[in-house]
């Protein structure tokens, strides 16, 4: 035991004195140069304009963030009467509630890759995959839109489709 001590200590004392070493030699050329932007602090620096930042927040508002929240739960809630009535009807007499259906689980779907997105690939963190997979999410929900409009306007529809399927 007593040894590995000794031994640590014969390790580590090169290591501080280099370390000390450095750190007189940045002093010396911070003040050689007359820049005291490199200037040595013990515990290492503070540069500005890293993650070392304080973070601006907005103003507290009780209705911030409740509009969204209640507009997820009533799209959520609204689904499942939505899916039975357009199952219960038949597609064919009623393609407008069939291609509200397909709408409301497009935007349902793009809430919650939306959220994850916020939650997970925040742009502080990841400055550039985290504009690009939002608006990547949003050209995705784009032509999603354009095809589910497209399949109800000149096929059989999604109630159909999953009809079909389902006795297949």
């Amino acid at each position: 035991m007593a040894s590995s001590v000794a031994a640590r200590r014969l390790v580590a004392r090169p290591v501080l004195l280099a370390r000390l070493h450095t750190a007189s030699r940045v002093q010396q050329t911070a003040n050689v140069t007359g820049v005291d932007t490199y200037k040595y602090i013990p515990g290492g620096p503070i540069l500005p304009g890293t993650v070392n930042d304080a973070t601006t927040f907005p103003p507290p508002s009780k209705s911030h963030g409740s509009h969204h929240w209640a507009f997820e739960r009533l799209l959520s809630a609204a689904l499942i009467p939505l899916t039975a009535s357009t199952f219960a009807l038949s597609a064919s007499p009623y393609p407008v509630l069939d291609g509200v259906l397909a709408v409301s689980l497009v935007i349902h779907s793009h809430i919650g890759f939306d959220s994850m997105l916020v939650d997970y690939v925040h742009p502080r963190k990841f400055p550039v995959i985290g504009p690009v997979a939002k608006w990547g999410l949003r050209a995705a929900t784009l032509s999603v839109l354009v095809g589910v409009y497209q399949f109800n306007t000149t096929d059989i529809g999604l109630t159909e489709l999953i009809m079909k399927v389902w006795h297949a």
